[in-house]
Parts: structure tokens; sequence; C-alpha cells
């Protein structure tokens, strides 16, 4: 019986890329000269570190940059607001990896209302698709490349 997965997964080794050359960027640009900006990743959240806020926005649309010329898709990020204090600013971006169970339960809802003959069920960070015939799995995608969930997916492991 044909099947597939609907995942989101973001290649963290082309993130970490993406941040080393935001990194050397700042260390060049004319505007950060003698500021201590720093981008630092760890795992799947990149923290942002500068003297004030106004060079948080700068840094953003830099790492914003480098992840697009990676190829990795930025509605992966969830953006959390800028803290500051007296003598610095930072703001933490957390990759999503996985589909969460809200958005799979609304993923699901929304086959099951579309009246295609599949069958679909929740296993882990991911969904899994059965069906009988490959025209309906392929309804699917289609259908649920129509609706924005928030976040990136990747239709992959497609078996026949």
């Amino acid at each position: 019986m044909p099947s597939f997965d609907i995942v989101s997964e973001v290649d963290i080794q082309e993130v970490r890329n993406a941040v080393d050359q935001a990194n050397r960027e700042i260390g060049t640009r004319f505007d950060f000269k003698g500021v201590d900006a720093i981008f630092e990743q760890n795992d799947a959240e990149i923290t942002l570190r500068s003297p004030q806020e106004f060079h948080l926005k700068q840094m953003m649309d830099i790492l914003r940059q480098k992840l697009v010329k990676r190829k990795v898709d930025i509605s992966s990020m969830d953006i959390k607001e800028p803290e500051q204090n007296l003598s610095a600013a930072r703001q933490r971006v957390v990759i999503m990896q996985g589909v969460e169970s809200d958005i799979a339960r609304k993923i699901i809802k929304k086959i099951k209302s579309s009246k295609v003959r599949v069958q679909t069920q929740i296993q882990g960070d991911q969904v899994r698709v059965n069906g009988k015939k490959r025209d309906d799995l392929q309804q699917v995608i289609a259908l649920l490349r129509e609706d924005d969930y928030g976040l990136p997916l990747q239709y992959v492991n497609f078996r026949d």
C-alpha cells in the first residue's frame, strides 16, 4: 500500500554554515566596527548578542540573508522577543524541527475534511499517510501545499 511521511526538517549543518558566514560578515561590515556583536549557535538555537537593540535588527537581516542563500527555509525560525539590559541586548532564534502535535492534528483534520480515501497517523514528530492509490497521495500533497501551517513541510519516504 503506497505511503509517505509529512515532516519538517532543517539541515542543522547548513544553519551552522549560515551562522559562521553571518559572523564573518559582522566582522567586516563598517557599521559593526568596534561593536561587540556575535551570533552563537547551540544545536537548533541561535543567540544574537549586541550592545544595543538597534544592532539586533541588522543582525537578524544578515542571518535571514545567509539562511536563504544556504537554502534553509526561514519560516522554520521561531524568533523570540529581544531582551535588553543596561549593557547588552540579546535575542534568541529557535529553529523548529519536527511537526508538533497541534499542527499534526490540523493536518489530519484538513486531510479528513477533504474526503480523500487515505489513512493518517501521528508517529512522533511526523505524520504518516497511507492510501490505496498513488493518485490519492498526490492529491493529499497538493491539498497540503495550499495551506500555510507556520513551518515548512516536506513529503518524504514515498513508497509504492
